[in-house]
C-alpha cells in the first residue's frame, strides 16, 4: 500500500453521478483501472470511454470477455477480475457496498482491503458503508453527494394502470417473464433486463426500451446496479428474494438502490409496488425517499493469503477466520464448494500432489457455474477441465470444438436458448484464461461468436414473445399525436406504419384476431384513427358503383362484393323498407350518410324493376271504387292473395272492375288471385325478404329453389310462408300456384261426385307419382280411394271390339301408360329395379300366363274439411262440405237429378243478369252452362 495514495470514499444515494465521477477521476490519470459490479455495467462504461478515447488504450476484462490493446492504459473490469499487481495510477471500485453481500461480498471486501491506485484510489457506493471504511481504511477521506432529483413514494398500482417508462422489478426468471407476458397483452410489450443475459442480448433489449419501441422495462435487481436507463417509474412485483439459500426480504437500502434508478439526472422519480407485493411501511417508504438506513457493521471477508502445500491446507485457509470485528466470514462460495468435491475424488486427490497442480486447481474451480443446473455436474465438468489440463497442460481442441459445436444452435424457444447461453458462457470463461487453450485467439473468437449468435437469437424470441411491435407502435404515434399512414390492399388487409392490424370488411375495421384485451382495444382505437382517410375513399368508391356490385341476402343483410354493408329494416309500407348501415362511428357521418344513401337507392330501384307490375297497379289513378281497393290489398299483399281470404271482395267486383284489374296482369284464379310476373326467382326471393321485414320476423325463410313444380312443405314454417313462395301447402308437398290452376282447369272436367282417376296430364304438370298426386289431392280436399286391377296390356287393347265400354276406355288404358312413363323419373331406386327385374322376367318366359297388377285411385270431393293451413278454399266448381256438383259444374241431388230446396216467388220483376266477361277464362264453361239450363 502506497502511503501517498489520495483514498476517497464518494458515498451517497443513486443518481448522484458516482459512476460518472469516477471515470472522469481516472481519465484525469495516465493509467488506470475501475471495477464495476456487472458485466453488463462493465460493458456500458467500457462504450463510454472508448467513445471518449478511443479503442486502441481501453480494456475490458470479465469473466467472460477479455479486449486488451497493447497500448492498454485504462482498464474496465468486473470486480473478480480486476488485474493486481498492475500498479496502475488510479484504482474505483463501484457499488462498495456489495461487501456485505452473502455471495460475492469478500471479493469486495478484498477489493476495499488491498486494492489501490499509486496516485488516487476511489470507493463508490452507499452512505451505509461510512462507518466500516472508516475502521477498515483509516486514512480513507469521506465525500458525500446528494441526489439530483427527488424520489417520492406512490404505493400500489395495477400493471394495467403503470405509467409509461417504468421498470417493474421481479426476483426469477418466472416472475419477470409472467409480467413481460402480461404487459405486452396490455400495453404493446416491454423489454426484459436480467443479469443471466448476455451483454449483446441486454444491450438490444435496452434498445428497445431507450428508442421508445416499448414503454416499458420487466428487470431483475441487475438494474440497481448502476445501469443508468431512462426510467420515471420503478415498481416492485415483490419484495423478498432467494439469494442462493432461502427467500429473504430485501432490506430498505437493497430497496433503495432498485428504486433509485427512477428519475435520472435532474428529472425527479418515483416508486411503488405492483403485482402481489403489499405496500410498503411508511417507515421504510419515508427512509428510502430520505436515503435514510441502518449503517453496515460487519463485512464479508475470506482469506486472501492462500496456502497451496496441499489440498487440505488450501481448504484450511480459505476457512480461516477474520481478526477484526468489522469482518465475518463469509459462508462458503460455489468454489470452495467445488474444491471440497474435487477433493474427495481420488484421481483428482492424486494429480493435486504439488503446489502447481493445486493452483491449477483452485484455479480450475474458481470457473463461475453459469449453467446453475446442480454441483454434482458441475463438479464433474470441473474434474474432467482440470484433467485435460493437468495432463497435457491444454484443453484438447476436438474436445472443445464438441463441446462448442452442440451449443452452437439458434433454434428453440427462449429457455432453451438461455441455457445454451448459460452453457457457451463456460466455454467463453475457459477461453479467455491465459494458457488453457493452444490457440487462444481462435476459442476466443470462435466462442464470442457463438455468444452472439444465441443473444441475437434470443434476443429476438424475447421481443417476439414480450413485444407487440404493431401495438407499440401504435400506442406511440398516438402517444406524439403524429399522423398515422394506414393502407389497405386488394384483399382488404389494413397495415397502419406497416404493421399489419386487421381487415376492412366493407366499412367495419375488423382487427386482427391474436389481439386481445387491451392489446386489442388499442389495435382498435389506433387503427380507426388511421383509416379514417380510407373510409372516406372507399365511401366515394361505393357510391359510384353500379348496381350490379351490390345484393341482398335472403336474410335481409346488403352486400357489397362479399362484404356487409348494411340490412334492410321494415318501413312504413312492405315496398318501402329502409337501410341499416354497418359503419364504423369512426368514420364519421359524412360516411355514413353517403353509405346509406347509396344503399337505399339500390333496395329502392330493385323493387321498382321487381314489382314493377304492382307499383303499376298501386299508381293507376284510373282504379276507383272497389277496384281501387283490391288493388290495395294486392300492394298490400305483394301480389299474392289466397282467394278464400278475399272470397267476399272478389265477389263484389263487377266485370268492368275486374277487366281493369286483368289490364295489370292479375289473374283470378280458383285457389289464388297473383300475378304471374311476380312468381319468377327473383321477385319471389326479394318479396320473401319484404315480407319477413312487415312481419317481423327473426330468422327469414328461404325461398324455395327456382323451378319446381312442387316441393315439400316446410315444417315449422311461419303462417303464409308457402303464398309469398308462390305456392299452396297440399298434403305433404306444395305446389306452384300457377301449376295448381292449371290443374284445377282439368279437374272442372272430371266427375268429382262419381268419382275419377288422374290422367297423364295431371300427373304430367305436377311431376309427380300416382301416390304423390293422391296425396295432393286429399291436401286438396278430394278422397283418393285406392284399387288394384288386372293391367290391360296393348295387346289385349288391340283384341277389344271398337265399342269400347265407358268402365274402360282405350284413351284411360293410354293415359295411364303416359302417366307411367312421366313419373318414372320420380319413382323410387327400389320400384324402378322392380319393374325392370319383372320386365325381364316376362321377356324370358313369354308363355307367363300370370295377369300383371296395377294400382290406381278414385278420387272424389271430400264432404270434410280440408287437411291443408285453410279449409274453405274452392276445389273444382265446388266448395269442400258444400253440395257436390256435377262434371259440368252443377249441384246434384240425392240422386243426381236437379238440385232439392224449397221454390221461392216473388212479386218484383226478374234481375237482369250480367253479361258474361268475353276475357273471363272461365267464359266458355259458363256460356255451356247457359246454354245447358
Amino acid at each position: 500500500m502506497n502511503g501517498a495514495s489520495r483514498i476517497v470514499a464518494v458515498l451517497g444515494p443513486t443518481n448522484t453521478g458516482k459512476t460518472h465521477y469516477a471515470i472522469e477521476r481516472m481519465l484525469g490519470h495516465r493509467t488506470g483501472v475501475i471495477g464495476l459490479p456487472l458485466r453488463l455495467l462493465a460493458r456500458e462504461v467500457y462504450d463510454k470511454i472508448v467513445a471518449i478515447r478511443g479503442p486502441s488504450v481501453v480494456a475490458l476484462v470479465t469473466g467472460e470477455e477479455r479486449i486488451v490493446p497493447p497500448r492498454t492504459q485504462y482498464w474496465v473490469c468486473t470486480v473478480e477480475a480486476m488485474p493486481e499487481g498492475m500498479g496502475t495510477d488510479f484504482v474505483a471500485i463501484d457499488e462498495i457496498q456489495l461487501c456485505a453481500d452473502p455471495e460475492r461480498g469478500h471479493v469486495f471486501t478484498d477489493r476495499l482491503l488491498r486494492m489501490r491506485g499509486t496516485h488516487e484510489t476511489l470507493f463508490l457506493g452507499a452512505d451505509t458503508m461510512r462507518g466500516p471504511i472508516a475502521a477498515l481504511v483509516p486514512q480513507a477521506q469521506f465525500a458525500r453527494r446528494e441526489r439530483m432529483s427527488q424520489l417520492v413514494y406512490t404505493g400500489s398500482k395495477k400493471i394495467s394502470r403503470m405509467p409509461p417508462r417504468s421498470a417493474i422489478v421481479g426476483f426469477s426468471v418466472e416472475n419477470v417473464y409472467a409480467i413481460a407476458e402480461l404487459l405486452r397483452r396490455q400495453k404493446g410489450g416491454a423489454a426484459v433486463v436480467m443479469g443471466a443475459l448476455s451483454p449483446r442480448t441486454r444491450n438490444a433489449q435496452v434498445a428497445l426500451y431507450q428508442n421508445g419501441e416499448v414503454d416499458y422495462l420487466v428487470a431483475t435487481d441487475a438494474i440497481g446496479m448502476g445501469l443508468n436507463l431512462d426510467v420515471n417509474h420503478v415498481a416492485f412485483s415483490s419484495l423478498s428474494k432467494f439469494d442462493g439459500r432461502r427467500m429473504r426480504p430485501l432490506a430498505p437500502n437493497e430497496l433503495a438502490q432498485i428504486a433509485g434508478r427512477a428519475g435520472r439526472g435532474m428529472s425527479d422519480g418515483t416508486f411503488g409496488v405492483t403485482g402481489e407485493a403489499s405496500p410498503l411501511d411508511e417507515g421504510v417508504a419515508q427512509a428510502i425517499m430520505d436515503s435514510r438506513f441502518t449503517p453496515m457493521k460487519k463485512l464479508n471477508w475470506r482469506n486472501a493469503a492462500l496456502r497451496f502445500g496441499s489440498v487440505d491446507a488450501l481448504i484450511d485457509s480459505l476457512e480461516a477466520s477474520p481478526d477484526t470485528e468489522h469482518l465475518v466470514k463469509a459462508r462458503p462460495a460455489d468454489d470452495l464448494n467445488a474444491l471440497k468435491s474435487l477433493a474427495q475424488v481420488p484421481e483428482v486427490a492424486a494429480r493435486a500432489s504439488d503446489g502447481p497442480s493445486i493452483r491449477l486447481l483452485w484455479d480450475v474451480c474458481r470457473i463461475p457455474d453459469f449453467r446453475g443446473i446442480s454441483h454434482a455436474e458441475h463438479a464433474s465438468l470441473l474434474e474432467s477441465i482440470f484433467g485435460h489440463l493437468h495432463e497435457r497442460g491444454t484443453i484438447p481442441e476436438d474436445f472443445l470444438a464438441r463441446q462448442i459445436r452442440r451449443i452452437d444452435r439458434t433454434d428453440g424457444d427462449i429457455d432453451a436458448l438461455s441455457k445454451r447461453l448459460a452453457y457457451i458462457r463456460t466455454w467463453t470463461y475457459v477461453a479467455q484464461r491465459n494458457g488453457w487453450v493452444r490457440d487462444e485467439s481462435h476459442w476466443r473468437a470462435e466462442t464470442r461468436a457463438v455468444e452472439d449468435r444465441v443473444s441475437d437469437a434470443l434476443h429476438e424470441r424475447l421481443t417476439q414473445r414480450f413485444v407487440d411491435r404493431r401495438t407499440s407502435v401504435l400506442l406511440r404515434r398516438l402517444k406524439q399525436k403524429e399522423a398515422l399512414l394506414a393502407e389497405v390492399n386488394d384483399k382488404g388487409e389494413v397495415t397502419v406504419e406497416g404493421e399489419f392490424v386487421g381487415r376492412l370488411e366493407g366499412f367495419r375495421f375488423i382487427p386482427d384476431k391474436s389481439a386481445q384485451g387491451t392489446e386489442a382495444k388499442a389495435l382498435k382505437s389506433a387503427s380507426l384513427q388511421a383509416l379514417g382517410p380510407q373510409f372516406h375513399l372507399r365511401a366515394d368508391r361505393f357510391y359510384n358503383a353500379p348496381d350490379t356490385e351490390i345484393d341482398f341476402t335472403d336474410q335481409g343483410g346488403l352486400m357489397w362484393g362479399e362484404y356487409a354493408v348494411g340490412k334492410l329494416v321494415a318501413g312504413a309500407e312492405p315496398l318501402k323498407p329502409m337501410v341499416e348501415v354497418f359503419v364504423d362511428e369512426a368514420a364519421g357521418p359524412e360516411v355514413v350518410q353517403k353509405v346509406q344513401r347509396r344503399l337505399q337507392h339500390f333496395i329502392d330501384r330493385k323493387i321498382a324493376a321487381l314489382f314493377e307490375p304492382l307499383l303499376n297497379l298501386s299508381r293507376d289513378e284510373e282504379l276507383t271504387g272497389l277496384a281501387k281497393g283490391f288493388a290495395f290489398r294486392m300492394v298490400e299483399a305483394l301480389g299474392i292473395l289466397p282467394r278464400a281470404g278475399v272470397a267476399q271482395e272478389v265477389k263484389d267486383l263487377d266485370q268492368d272492375a275486374r277487366g281493369a284489374l286483368r289490364k295489370h296482369g292479375i289473374r283470378f284464379g280458383q285457389f289464388t288471385i297473383f300475378m304471374p310476373l311476380l312468381l319468377k326467382p327473383a321477385p319471389t326471393r326479394l318479396r320473401l325478404v319484404l315480407w319477413a321485414l312487415a312481419n317481423g320476423l327473426q330468422e327469414f325463410p328461404e325461398a324455395p329453389p327456382p323451378g319446381l313444380v312442387t316441393v315439400p312443405v316446410a315444417k315449422g314454417a311461419p303462417e303464409g310462408y308457402d303464398t309469398m313462395c308462390g305456392y299452396r301447402n297440399a298434403g305433404e308437398r306444395s305446389i306452384r300456384i300457377d301449376m295448381l290452376e292449371r290443374l284445377a282447369d282439368m279437374l272442372r272436367a272430371e266427375d268429382s261426385r262419381g268419382g275419377f282417376e288422374a290422367k297423364a296430364d295431371m300427373l304430367s304438370i305436377t311431376g309427380m307419382t300416382l301416390e304423390q298426386f293422391a296425396d295432393l289431392m286429399q291436401g286438396l280436399g278430394y278422397k283418393a280411394e285406392r284399387g288394384e286391377r288386372t293391367k290391360i296390356k296393348p295387346a289385349q287393347m288391340t283384341e277389344q271390339p271398337p265399342a269400347a265400354t265407358a268402365e274402360a276406355p282405350a284413351e284411360t288404358t293410354e293415359a295411364e301408360a303416359q302417366s307411367d312413363v312421366a313419373v318414372a323419373t320420380e319413382a323410387p331406386a327400389e320400384a324402378t329395379d322392380s319393374a325392370e327385374a319383372e320386365a325381364e322376367a316376362t321377356a324370358a318366359d313369354p308363355a307367363s300366363d300370370e295377369p300383371e297388377v296395377e294400382v290406381f285411385y278414385t278420387f272424389t270431393w271430400g264432404r270434410q274439411a280440408n287437411r291443408g293451413p285453410r279449409g274453405d278454399q274452392r276445389q273444382g266448381r265446388g266448395k269442400p262440405g258444400g253440395k257436390p256438383r256435377d262434371g259440368r259444374g252443377k249441384p246434384q241431388g240425392k240422386k243426381g237429378g236437379k238440385p232439392q230446396g224449397a221454390k221461392t216467388f216473388s212479386s218484383r220483376p226478374p234481375k237482369k243478369e250480367k253479361a258474361i266477361d268475353p276475357d273471363n277464362p272461365f267464359a266458355a264453361a259458363l256460356m255451356g252452362l247457359k246454354d245447358g239450363n
